[in-house]
């Protein structure tokens, strides 16, 4: 059985969410503000973490910053919040969360979401432990990248956006595939959280170097490919 901490300030969202998740076969730790939840996952043994983002104290983004800052890096963690910007969103991607789903929600959607981090953190790997397109390169191992040399630095998200592409060089990705398979979500989200990480990504591996590599394909998505051309 699998254990899951939900850190909800709301009592009746919290109580709601543990008798569906007790139902569909979890079992369920209640938190009411970040530092208790933080105890919790110190004392227990956590499987996934539903952390809500405004919560008294420290806000679910500062939480999921220190939950990641005490070593707890493959613990998936899905917010759960009535934010939805697109801001709001990349602030809790950036900050450690691994999925975003706004309130309200269906709770059949909160399930799905949970059995998608489930099928990722369980992802074994291609045996292709070093991927390279020009001048490149990741290794899936070591989670590094370089370029000519260079170690740059990503979020887990950046890292998992770019490994996608790398897997897929020279194919055209659309907004739709993307979320799929870096973000596990089967439909548009209605934000532009896609462009957004895209263009993260061509800050820190294109910008200062050449060739450039990410190229967008107008009205179908984006792709990587060497013989990049301005378009």
């Amino acid at each position: 059985m699998k254990n899951v901490l939900v850190i909800e300030d709301e009592q009746n969202v919290a109580a709601f969410i543990k008798k569906g998740l007790n139902e569909a076969g979890y079992h369920v730790f209640i938190a009411y503000d970040g530092d208790t939840g933080l105890d919790l996952i110190q004392q227990k043994q956590i499987d996934f973490i539903l952390l809500d983002v405004i919560l008294p104290g420290k806000n679910g983004v500062e939480i999921a910053k220190e939950i990641r800052s005490r070593g707890h890096s493959e613990t998936p963690i899905l917010m759960l919040t009535a934010l939805g910007t697109t801001d709001n969103i990349v602030n809790g991607l950036d900050a450690g969360a691994d999925d975003y789903l706004i309130k309200p929600f269906k709770f059949k959607e909160l399930l799905a979401r949970l059995r998608a981090l489930e099928r990722r953190k369980n992802f074994t790997v291609s045996p292709q432990a070093k991927l390279k397109i020009a001048n490149l390169e990741l290794d899936t191992d070591a989670k590094v990248v370089k370029r000519d040399k260079d170690e740059i630095k990503l979020t887990s998200t950046e890292y998992r956006l770019l490994e996608y592409f790398m897997k897929n060089p020279n194919k055209v990705l659309s907004r739709i595939e993307i979320l799929e398979s870096v973000w596990d979500i089967g439909f548009d989200i209605g934000t532009n959280v896609v462009d957004v990480y895209v263009n993260y990504l061509r800050n820190k591996i294109d910008k200062e170097y050449s060739p450039k590599l990410i190229q967008t394909v107008i009205g179908m998505g984006y792709i990587l490919k060497e013989d990049y051309e301005n378009t």
